[in-house]
């Protein structure tokens, strides 16, 4: 067996292993989503269960990982990198009777290189993991097979959803319409405020998965009278996005549009190709420091700049939400940099959710977010000139609506992931004609 970087080895394998608590339910406000048993086909490993949102994108499911919270389980990999072998010897069950065998399932990875001696290295997001043969990347999620790189979750979401597209929250895409709504584990971040926590930091093996290929997944878009296909609960751009791309594709044809709910750390090549094929993106951008994304997301800013303005280029349409944690991100200088920031590199029509944060994960012993400072934060934003700036996780808050910036009037009103009145005709406000930026129809 050949090693690899620090970044995929044993060593900080089991050193992430520390890292984790036992399995807790996930708590929020109420959710409007619902968990749809009899539209996956045969499942691969069993069932997931209904879930609450609360914070961007919305959380997914509390009983997606099957033994997460025992040390067996664990010693098989729900954290960073690991083997395969461990993985599969703790926690693989055989597929149910009338799904695919694993290797019909298996699909081989976009984006990798192949170096000497098996090795292969990623190309997916800014680690670039040089990954040893019966290893994988720092995502869990993506394993080396005598030198060739395989996706184990393509077609393998463990959550299933419909979802309002308001919940991403993309509120100027295709707004009041349902969205199709998947996830599957893993994730290239460990935000230690991560609401989806119990998939985005586990292993395949971990969670409970359906076999849902893209051509079904359009299909129950279709059944359920679904708008748009949003990959989303983990991070798709990076963990699964052989299964996305396949599924854009797909839902194209049918005039099905495919929205990317990301954390936004993902190389260039990788999101050219994506954004070719989708409707829309939304980026949590987590703080405009190093330091915050270093510490509390073992990751770096600059790369999720580097995406934000490439799919401004692209023309993409594109919504960032910013998490707003006490003491961690808040002040009104870091506030005023973001927002000019995005004022000058995006320009002041892309929209800008400032979500409220509650206890979670690693972060229990922080308060929730106050709603001065959500109100401070969107009135900073609002004053560097951008048009739409939103308060998230605050039903019935002002801040939810959608104003015109010519005459200042509300054009969407909202409680919730709820829609009260909208006065949008053909992209313009309804009363004084001012273009209203998004994607309406």
């Amino acid at each position: 067996m050949k090693d690899c970087d620090l970044e995929c080895s044993r060593r900080e394998f089991f050193k992430k292993l520390g890292m984790f608590s036992g399995i807790g339910a996930l708590s929020g406000i109420a959710a409007s989503s619902l968990f749809l048993p009899s539209l996956a086909r045969g499942g691969a490993s069993g069932t997931a269960g209904a879930g609450a949102s609360r914070g961007a994108g919305g959380s997914a499911t509390s009983s997606t990982v099957r033994g997460a919270g025992s040390a067996a389980s664990r010693a098989g990999g729900g954290a960073r990198g690991g083997t395969a072998a461990q993985a599969s010897a703790a926690t693989m069950e055989e597929p149910s009777q009338g799904s695919t065998s694993e290797k019909t399932r298996r699909k081989e990875a976009m984006f990798y290189k192949k170096h000497p001696e098996m090795q292969v290295e990623c190309e997916l997001c800014p680690r670039k993991c040089k990954v040893g043969d019966i290893e994988r990347g720092y995502c869990g999620v993506r394993e080396n097979r005598d030198g060739v790189y395989y996706s184990l979750v393509y077609a393998l979401p463990c959550a299933v959803h419909i979802d309002p597209i308001e919940k991403k929250p993309l509120f100027h895409f295709l707004p009041g319409t349902n969205a199709f709504s998947l996830g599957t584990a893993g994730c290239n971040m460990d935000c230690k405020f991560c609401q989806n926590w119990e998939m985005s930091q586990a292993r395949p093996e971990q969670t409970e998965n359906f076999y849902l290929p893209p051509k079904e997944v359009v299909g129950k878009a279709k059944q359920t009278s679904s708008s748009s296909i949003a990959f989303t609960y983990s991070e798709p751009g990076v963990v699964a996005i052989e299964y996305m791309l396949d599924t854009a594709i797909e839902g194209n044809k049918s005039g099905i549009k495919t929205v990317m709910i990301s954390n936004g750390y993902i190389n260039r090549e990788p999101m050219l190709e994506a954004v070719k094929h989708l409707g829309a993106v939304k980026v949590d951008l987590k703080a405009f420091t190093e330091k915050y994304y270093k510490e509390v997301c073992d990751a770096t800013l600059k790369p999720v700049l580097d995406t934000l303005v490439l799919l401004k280029n692209a023309g993409a349409w594109c919504e960032i939400v910013y998490l707003v944690v006490p003491t961690l991100n808040d002040s009104d200088s870091e506030l005023t940099s973001m927002s000019k920031w995005i004022a000058q590199e995006l320009g002041p029509d892309v929209p800008l959710h400032f979500s409220r944060f509650y206890p979670i994960y690693k972060m229990k012993k922080l308060p929730q977010t106050p709603i001065s400072t959500l109100e401070k934060a969107r009135k900073i934003a609002m004053n560097t000139g951008l048009h739409y700036v939103y308060i998230g996780n605050v039903p019935g808050h002002e801040g939810e609506n959608t104003y015109c910036p010519g005459c200042k009037r509300p054009v969407v009103k909202r409680i919730g992931f709820s829609i009260v009145e909208e006065k949008i005709s053909a992209g313009r406000c309804g009363y004084c004609k001012t273009k209203i930026a998004g994607v309406w129809g």
